[in-house]
């Protein structure tokens, strides 16, 4: 008799591993690339012990409780790391491909009994999983949509106090929410019409149109923000905090957040501090918030390369950073529009962003005239671009 709980058992370091190096390498599962392994790996290794103790002939109730209780639990977790359904979807088939490869030299010796009892129980199991997660994922994602739900109602007061108090870019505005609000309008409809069929309600087809929802929800959120952001600036509503900064600290925190991004595309994110820039006085998050769009945006722009952030000190009153990319580059005659709100460069080389709100640069322009500096762009088609921002030491009138 073969002891396939044994076998499983035995195997269940290489089935991780396997497992893993499978979810990293399928194209399909994108989000994977930007997780730690122990952050895939989740609590695959105790899901696995259970199914092993599951295929011995003195199971219990308790393996499928710790099944259960562990896909419930790695629902919510694919939930927070930003997985979609399909993901989730394609992992469960990857793992039961794995276990089963693990385990074949002791199926092909097994009796027709015995495989027969392997293959029922390890599918049973990996379906409970599968179900269970897609639960807790299905709720995770809902309470999300309400969350966001929640903040878009908070911003609308003040967005509709903006509109009625300014026309500019109006008809630019009403352009870009068209597109995610139809979206958010037509999936939600589809959500009311499904919600009481249980056989739809958490299948992958329907979680990825509550995927589609939050992310066009995002996008309208953070539409209607760097709207405000301008608006604030316009009206003289944004106030300084000047504080001692160590530029190369401020430049750290900022790789860390935008470093996802460029590992999503096989970028490197070169970093030149001078280490005399380490008693700058400025708005720390201002500074920040500067470096982020135009380290964001070089990212989106380049599809192949380095991005380059480099500091320097000028002279007795001046300093820079400069951001510069491999990227499609802008023509001269765009250098100078591309700080408007909601101006596009030309497409031509198929680079426009879906996710862009097009006024990040509007924003930087903005922020950099606070902090009483100003910006330089230098920049060539399919070569690359270089923005360089001069900032004074001392600000004038603090």
């Amino acid at each position: 008799m073969i002891d396939f709980s044994e076998a499983l058992q035995d195997k269940i370091d290489i089935i991780v591993q396997n497992w893993i190096e499978a979810v990293r390498a399928d194209e399909q599962i994108g989000t994977a690339k930007q997780l730690t392994y122990d952050s895939v790996r989740d609590s695959l290794p105790i899901v696995l012990q259970a199914i092993a103790t599951m295929l011995s002939q003195s199971q219990g109730c308790d393996e499928i409780q710790t099944v259960i209780q562990e896909s419930l639990d790695h629902g919510n977790v694919r939930a927070k790391q930003g997985y979609d359904a399909e993901e989730i979807a394609r992992e469960y088939r990857l793992l039961r491909r794995v276990i089963f490869d693990a385990i074949e030299p002791e199926l092909l010796e097994g009796s027709a009994a015995e495989v027969s009892r392997a293959y029922r129980l390890i599918d049973s199991a990996l379906d409970e999983a599968i179900a269970d997660c897609f639960k807790t994922y299905t709720q995770a994602r809902f309470q999300e949509l309400q969350e966001l739900q929640n903040q878009l109602q908070l911003t609308n007061q003040e967005l509709t106090r903006l509109l009625r108090a300014s026309q500019d870019n109006l008809s630019h505005l009403a352009h870009e929410l068209k597109t995610p609000l139809t979206s958010i309008i037509g999936y939600s409809e589809l959500f009311l019409r499904q919600r009481n069929n249980s056989k739809l309600k958490d299948s992958a087809p329907n979680l990825a149109h509550i995927d589609k929802v939050l992310s066009n929800g995002r996008r309208l959120l953070r539409l209607i923000n760097d709207t405000l952001e301008i608006s604030r600036y316009d009206a003289g509503r944004i106030k300084l905090q000047l504080t001692t900064t160590n530029v190369r600290s401020a430049i750290g925190t900022v790789v860390e957040i935008i470093e996802p991004l460029a590992k999503a595309k096989n970028l490197e994110i070169a970093v030149e501090c001078d280490p005399v820039l380490d008693q700058v006085i400025t708005d720390y998050l201002r500074l920040q918030q500067i470096i982020t769009n135009l380290a964001s945006n070089a990212i989106r722009y380049t599809q192949g390369g380095t991005i380059t952030i480099k500091t320097e000190l000028l002279s007795d009153k001046n300093w820079s950073i400069c951001i510069t990319d491999t990227g499609i580059g802008i023509a001269s005659e765009d250098c100078d529009r591309i700080f408007m709100p909601f101006f596009r460069a030309d497409n031509s080389q198929g680079a426009y962003i879906p996710d862009s709100t097009g006024l990040g640069l509007a924003i930087v322009t903005r922020l950099v005239n606070l902090l009483q500096g100003k910006i330089e762009l230098i920049s060539e088609v399919g070569v690359g671009s270089s923005f360089t921002v001069i900032f004074p030491l001392e600000l004038e009138g603090f």
